[in-house]
């Protein structure tokens, strides 16, 4: 089987790829061609995998028509920017989040001959806008009111619709926001919900720009993995003609995350957080849903990894600090 992954540089698809490398293959089938690419180079692993790193912008109708020559079998779209960047700049937004995408598609459109690999879409929960009730169901109404959340619907109808029109298999899951992110911050307004874990418990000062009341849907980084692992093997002539799913989740408060922190760091490692208030973030984050049912998902075979907070809190420092943080 011959997988691509794009955007494999990015956080979610370096954890991806060294699943796809420990496990030697998906589902049923051996791994035999891995190719990956990111607009910086992708890392090389060391395996005995063929692996084909490639430096690109997927949103270049030339290197998507590249990657998909060889016909990969199962392509994991995750290349994207971030949802403070693509609101920051309209046109980039627009040209990575969206024009990447229907490149990709067409690029493997244009193949024909009865290719039909699957693709699975990395969308969001930023599909949903205001106003929504207090737990959004599978049935609720895709009105994104950020530039980021609209990109990923249109991407989701991008993908139902050829796939309706059997131009390829796709899914498009819609992740919560994903914590605890390791590495650097980075431009999404979501940033702060694993700023404020990350950073105490590596020593350092992180800011709190909301109130810790506000909720969000969460889920981990190995949740994430295994959400695309399954998206990628699963028997999609059982899902129907709407392809796109929310993922499950956990819907936890500010103030529950910081609780959280406090009883697996202690309050040495809480005392860290630095209360900031911004207008800008406040605002953003108005426009988000804060809870999900998931009935389709769960039905379909999406799971967790997390059942509390805690748990979120202890795969960080299990996977990223050895078990170890700074009390």
């Amino acid at each position: 089987m011959h997988i691509l992954v794009l955007g494999a540089a990015g956080m979610v698809g370096r954890k991806l790829v060294d699943r796809l490398l420990r496990d030697g293959r998906l589902g049923s089938s051996d791994i035999t061609q891995l190719t990956l690419q990111d607009v910086v180079a992708p890392a090389r692993p060391a395996t005995a995998i063929p692996v084909e790193a490639v430096t690109g912008d997927v949103a270049d109708a030339a290197m998507a028509a590249r990657l998909v020559a060889s016909k990969p079998d199962v392509i994991f779209h995750l290349a994207a920017i971030v949802s403070g960047e693509a609101e920051a700049d309209f046109d980039k937004g627009y040209r990575i989040n969206l024009d990447g995408t229907r490149h990709l598609i067409d690029a493997v459109r244009a193949i024909g001959g009865g290719y039909r690999p699957r693709i699975v879409f990395t969308s969001s929960i930023a599909v949903f806008g205001a106003p929504f009730p207090d737990r959004i169901g599978d049935e609720f109404l895709s009105a994104p009111l950020t530039s980021y959340g609209t990109q990923k619907a249109i991407g989701e109808l991008l993908i139902s619709d050829y796939t309706r029109k059997g131009l390829f298999d796709g899914i498009s899951i819609r992740l919560p926001t994903i914590c605890v992110r390791p590495g650097q911050p980075n431009k999404a307004a979501s940033g702060f919900f694993s700023n404020i874990i990350r950073e105490p418990l590596a020593g350092k000062e992180a800011v709190l720009p909301v109130s810790e009341d506000v909720m969000h849907w969460h889920a981990s980084p190995r949740s994430a993995v295994g959400f695309l692992i399954h998206a990628g093997t699963m028997d999609t002539s059982i899902i129907g003609p709407r392809r796109a799913l929310s993922m499950p989740g956990l819907a936890a408060t500010v103030g529950e995350q910081i609780a959280a922190l406090e009883r697996v760091a202690g309050k040495s490692v809480t005392a860290r957080i630095r209360r900031e208030p911004d207008a800008t973030i406040m605002g953003i984050v108005a426009g988000w849903p804060r809870d999900f049912v998931t009935e389709r998902a769960l039905k379909l075979g999406f799971t967790t990894a997390e059942k509390t907070f805690d748990d979120i809190i202890r795969i960080h420092i299990e996977d990223e600090l050895g078990g170890k943080f700074v009390a």
